[in-house]
């Protein structure tokens, strides 16, 4: 590990603070709020920031590709879309990381051409210093400056480390070892 990022229980503290303002906010909408995790990175976050919504909610997920290994392609590929109605709904959107604004962009665009009445984003964390396209970040558990690649609590290097209960930032020879078990299976 060169650097840890984020421990568990910062993550945790993250969920219980994001968690309780989003109760605040959604409590005086009409409708039950849409909770959409997109896949695969934010399925540890959702899980947990779930746990302190203290209300009705639905909750449903979007993949979309947007990285090769550790790099953003830029392009945007939507593989399964929510399957929810999202027509006049309160959608809130669950992000693992928003670094270059791409990804988040063509995913409120995308809520919002499908009848969201609003869209709210959530991110575990934010890498504003790698922001290509302006986004509204609502609620966010952690800024970052620099662009460090990420793994753990659901982050991954081409499938890896999801389960690791925190984030940090490998080592070179993390990702050597990684590549080298990988190429084994």
């Amino acid at each position: 590990m060169e650097e840890l990022v984020m421990s568990n229980r910062e993550i945790l503290d993250a969920c219980e603070r994001i968690g309780a303002d989003l109760t605040n906010r959604l409590k005086g909408v009409s409708g039950i709020p849409l909770f959409v995790c997109v896949m695969k990175g934010a399925i540890n976050f959702m899980v947990d920031l779930m746990q302190n919504v203290d209300m009705d909610i639905l909750t449903d997920y979007i993949q979309i590709r947007s990285f090769e290994g550790m790099e953003s392609t830029g392009k945007v590929t939507l593989i399964k879309d929510a399957s929810h109605r999202v027509k006049d709904r309160t959608v809130v959107i669950v992000e693992d990381v928003v670094d270059t604004g791409i990804s988040m962009d063509f995913l409120t665009k995308h809520f919002q051409e499908l009848g969201a009445k609003e869209v709210i984003v959530v991110a575990l964390f934010d890498k504003k210093d790698a922001r290509k396209v302006p986004v509204k970040i609502d609620y966010v558990g952690k800024v970052l400056e620099g662009s460090k690649f990420l793994v753990g609590y659901g982050l991954d290097y081409r499938g890896l480390m999801r389960n690791v209960p925190f984030v940090y930032v490998p080592t070179k020879d993390e990702v050597a070892e990684w590549d080298a078990l990988l190429e084994k299976r």
